[in-house]
C-alpha cells in the first residue's frame, strides 16, 4: 500500500481532539502533512494553548500513523494560535485584549474567585499570555489570592500598569483602597468603576482576560454583561439543588445578552479524606453534569473539595503555581483546556485585519 496524504488524513480523522470532541482533520488541526517515502511528518495547530499536553497529543499521533503500512518513520510538531473571537454586539473590543472570558456564579459561596485566578494561571500555565480583572467591587478577593500588593503605577498618565504576579496581569479595586475599607456604592457608580478598571488599565498583548465577575444575577451584573466585551462565559457552580438553581439564572442572564456560553464547572464536586482516602459526595453528586445536559453546554470538569485549594488562596500561592505537578493542579489545567477550546471554536473576530477605508476628494 502506497503511503499518500490521503490515508494519511483517514488516520488523523479516527484521532478525537477530548477538548473539543472533533476529529483532528474536521477540526482544522492539520496545518500540513509531507511524505518522504516511508517517512512522514504532520504539522498540527491548535486553536489554544496546550504546553502541557502537547508531548502526549504527538506521541498518540505518532503512534497512529507509526501503524500505518508503509510507514517506518512519524514525525508530529504540535503548535497553537490564539485568535480573536467575536463580542456582543454593540460593544467594542478592548485594545491589547484577543480575548475576555468571564467567570459568573449565580451566587455567592460557590468558590467563583478560586477557580478564575486558577484558570488563569492554569492557561498562563498552558503557554498564553493572560490577565485576570477581579470585577467585584464590594469584595475583591484577587490581590490576596494572588499575594500581590501595591499601587498601579501610570507611565503615560492616562492609563494604570497592571500588577503581576506569577506571570499573569492583574487589575483589581483591591490595589487602589485598602484591604479593609468597605465600598459603600450604588449600582451605576460600580459599573462606571468597573469599566475604568477594564479600559484605563494598559493590558499588555493578552491571549486572555479573566474577568471575576461579582456574584448574582442582578442589575450590576446584567449591566456590566452588556458593557464589557466578552467572547464567552465559564458558570461556576457546586452540586447541591439550590447552587444549580442560581446558576440556571446566571445561565439565563447570559443567554439575554447574546454572550456564549464555554461550559460549567462544579466546584467541591467531591472530598477525598486525606487520611483513609475515603470519597464523599458532601453537597450531592452530578450537579454541574445534569445543568450542562439541560442546556446542552459542555462540562468543563468537576474540582474537589480539599483543603489545599483553600490554604494555598488564602496563603496568595494558588494551588496550580502551589503544586504545579499536583493532581488539584492537573483537574484545573484539563478545565482551562477545554475552556479555551470551547473559544476557538467559536467565530473569530476579523475586524482587526480589516484596512481603513479613507474617502479623499480628487
Amino acid at each position: 500500500m502506497t503511503l499518500t496524504q490521503e490515508n494519511t488524513k483517514d488516520i488523523l480523522r479516527e484521532i478525537i481532539d477530548p477538548n473539543t470532541d472533533v476529529d483532528l482533520v474536521t477540526g482544522k488541526v492539520v496545518k500540513d502533512i509531507s511524505i518522504d517515502q516511508s517517512a512522514v511528518t504532520v504539522e498540527l495547530s491548535l486553536g489554544y494553548p496546550v504546553k502541557s499536553w502537547a508531548g502526549e497529543l504527538a506521541a498518540s499521533v505518532e503512534q497512529k500513523l507509526l501503524a500505518l503500512e508503509g510507514v517506518d518513520k512519524a514525525t508530529v510538531n504540535v503548535g497553537w494560535e490564539i485568535v480573536s473571537h467575536t463580542v456582543q454586539k454593540g460593544v467594542k473590543p478592548l485594545e491589547g485584549v484577543r480575548n475576555m472570558i468571564a467567570v459568573a456564579s449565580g451566587k455567592g459561596g460557590v468558590g467563583k474567585s478560586t477557580v478564575s485566578v486558577n484558570l488563569a494561571l492554569a492557561l498562563s500555565a498552558e503557554g498564553a499570555r493572560v490577565g485576570i480583572l477581579d470585577a467585584d467591587i464590594y469584595g475583591p478577593s484577587q490581590p490576596r489570592m494572588l499575594g500581590v500588593t501595591g499601587k498601579p503605577e501610570s507611565k503615560d498618565g492616562k492609563s494604570m500598569e497592571p500588577l503581576t504576579s506569577y506571570h499573569i496581569q492583574a487589575m483589581s479595586i483591591g490595589f487602589l483602597i485598602d484591604e479593609e475599607t468597605p465600598m459603600i456604592w450604588r449600582g451605576p457608580m460600580v459599573t462606571q468603576a468597573l469599566e475604568q478598571l477594564l479600559k484605563d488599565t494598559h493590558w499588555d498583548n493578552l491571549d486572555y482576560l479573566i474577568i471575576d465577575l461579582p456574584p448574582g444575577t442582578g442589575d450590576t451584573q446584567l449591566t456590566l454583561a452588556q458593557r464589557v466585551p466578552v467572547s464567552g462565559a465559564v458558570i461556576v457552580t457546586t452540586p447541591q439543588d439550590i447552587a444549580l438553581l442560581d446558576a440556571r439564572r446566571a445561565y439565563k442572564m447570559f443567554e439575554k445578552v447574546e454572550i456564549p456560553i464555554l461550559g460549567v464547572v462544579e466546584n467541591m464536586s467531591m472530598h477525598k479524606c486525606s487520611k483513609c482516602g475515603h470519597e464523599e459526595h458532601i453537597f450531592g453528586e452530578g450537579g454541574g453534569q445534569r445543568i450542562a445536559e439541560e442546556y446542552g453546554l459542555p462540562y468543563l470538569g468537576g474540582i474537589p473539595l480539599d483543603i489545599r485549594i483553600r490554604t494555598d488562596v488564602d496563603g496568595g500561592r494558588p494551588t496550580v503555581v502551589a503544586d504545579p505537578d499536583g493532581a488539584i493542579a492537573e483537574v484545573y489545567r484539563g478545565i482551562a483546556r477545554r475552556t479555551s477550546a470551547r473559544l476557538a471554536s467559536q467565530k473569530q473576530d476579523y475586524s482587526a485585519k480589516f484596512p481603513s477605508i479613507v474617502i479623499q476628494n480628487s
